[in-house]
C-alpha cells in the first residue's frame, strides 16, 4: 500500500526509480503505444492538474503501452506537489526526449533554463496538447527572454500562438452552467471523436469563450453546450450562450520557425472532476493517437477504463492535497 492517504490508487508493476525524484513515471505495457514516450506536465491552481493528468498517464500507460512522466509544480522547501508554486516544475528536461507532450498549465512564469526546453520542445515539430488553462499557461515577468509567451501579448501569446486560443472569458457561469459536448457537424469522422456520441463528453467546468474563427487551419471537433445547472440530464440553457455554441476542443497545425508542421489538439473541457467522463477520458485518449500519428491503431472504442481508485477532488483554489509528494503517486507490487 501506499505510504499515505492520496487521491486514487495506482496497482501497477514496480518502477527502478529514486524516491526524490520530483516527478512520477508510468511504464506502458503492451499496446500500440509501447516504444513512445509521453510527457504530461501540470501546474494549474484550480482545476487539479496534478490530478488529472497522473490518471491519464496511468490509462495510457496499462490500456495503450504508452511510456508516461508527468512533472509537477513542487515547492522547492520541503519538495511537496504545490500548484501554487507558479515558477517551478522540475524535469522539464525530459521533453528533450518526448515523443508527446501534454501541457495543463496556467499562468506559470517559469525560469527562463526551464522555459528554454518547452521552447525547444515547441521548436521541435513535435505533437503538442494543451488542456483547459494552457491557454493561458504562462505569465511571464518583462525581464524574462520568454515574456512574449504571456497570456495577454498583443497577439496571445502562448495559447493562441501554438493551442489556437488565449484566455478570454468564461462563457457558461463558472460553478453554476457545467458543460455536455456536441460533435461538430463536420468532424463526425475525424480520429479524435471516435466512438464519441453527443452528450458523452461531459463535465462540471464551464464552457470558456473563444474569438470565432478560431486562428489558421483550426478545425472545431466538439462544441460546448451549456447546461442549466450541474448535472448531465440538465437541459441547455436559452439563447446566444448556445447560438453559436463555443468550440471546447479542436485541432490545428503549429508551423516551427525551420518551418515545421507540428499536429496540435487543444480541449477546454478539462478538470479532474471532467476525467470521471468517460467520453472525456476517450477524447484525450484518441487525441494522442492522432498527435502521434497512430491513427490507424486506433479502434472504434478505445479502452479508457480508470485505473485504481480515482476520488478527484472538487475544482477550487487551495484545493489541492497538502503534502503529497511524487513518490507518493508511484505503485508498488
Amino acid at each position: 500500500m501506499f505510504s499515505r492517504t492520496l487521491v486514487f490508487l495506482l496497482i501497477l508493476p514496480a518502477l527502478p526509480v529514486l524516491a526524490d525524484d520530483p516527478w512520477v513515471v508510468y511504464e506502458g505495457k503492451e499496446g500500440p503505444g509501447k516504444g513512445k514516450h509521453i510527457v504530461l506536465v501540470s501546474g494549474d491552481e484550480e482545476y487539479r492538474s496534478e490530478e488529472t493528468l497522473p490518471q491519464l498517464a496511468a490509462i495510457l500507460a496499462r490500456h495503450h503501452g504508452f511510456k508516461c512522466t508527468v512533472l509537477f509544480a513542487i515547492d522547492k522547501k520541503d519538495g511537496t506537489i504545490n500548484p501554487n508554486v507558479n515558477n517551478n516544475i522540475p524535469g522539464l528536461e525530459k521533453l528533450k526526449e518526448a515523443d508527446l507532450a501534454i501541457f495543463f498549465l496556467r499562468f506559470r512564469n517559469l525560469p527562463d533554463e526551464q522555459m528554454q526546453y518547452i521552447a525547444d520542445y515547441v521548436d521541435s515539430g513535435k505533437p503538442i496538447i494543451g488542456l483547459r488553462t494552457s491557454t493561458h499557461a504562462f505569465s511571464i515577468s518583462g525581464k524574462s527572454k520568454f515574456a512574449d509567451w504571456s497570456w495577454n501579448r498583443p497577439d496571445g501569446g502562448f495559447g493562441r500562438r501554438v493551442l489556437g486560443e488565449t484566455w478570454v472569458a468564461h462563457h457558461g457561469a463558472h460553478g453554476r452552467e457545467s458543460t455536455r459536448g456536441v460533435i461538430a457537424a463536420d468532424a463526425k469522422n475525424h480520429p479524435v471523436v471516435r466512438g464519441i456520441q453527443d452528450g458523452d463528453i461531459w463535465g462540471p467546468t464551464d464552457v470558456y469563450t473563444v474569438k470565432l474563427p478560431l486562428p489558421g487551419d483550426s478545425k472545431p471537433l466538439v462544441l460546448g453546450q451549456v447546461l442549466r445547472g450541474m448535472k448531465p440530464t440538465d437541459p441547455p440553457v436559452e439563447g446566444k450562450k448556445n447560438d453559436p455554441m463555443m468550440p471546447i476542443a479542436w485541432v490545428k497545425t503549429h508551423t516551427t520557425s525551420s518551418g515545421q508542421k507540428a499536429r496540435v489538439f487543444t480541449a477546454t473541457i478539462a478538470s479532474s472532476q471532467d476525467l470521471q467522463s468517460e467520453g472525456v477520458r476517450r477524447l484525450y485518449v484518441n487525441a494522442c493517437y492522432w498527435a502521434l500519428g497512430l491513427e490507424d491503431r486506433l479502434p472504434e472504442k478505445a479502452k479508457v477504463d480508470l485505473v485504481g481508485t480515482f476520488q478527484p477532488r472538487p475544482f477550487s483554489f487551495n484545493g489541492y492535497q497538502k503534502g503529497l509528494k511524487p513518490a507518493d503517486l508511484r505503485w508498488k507490487d
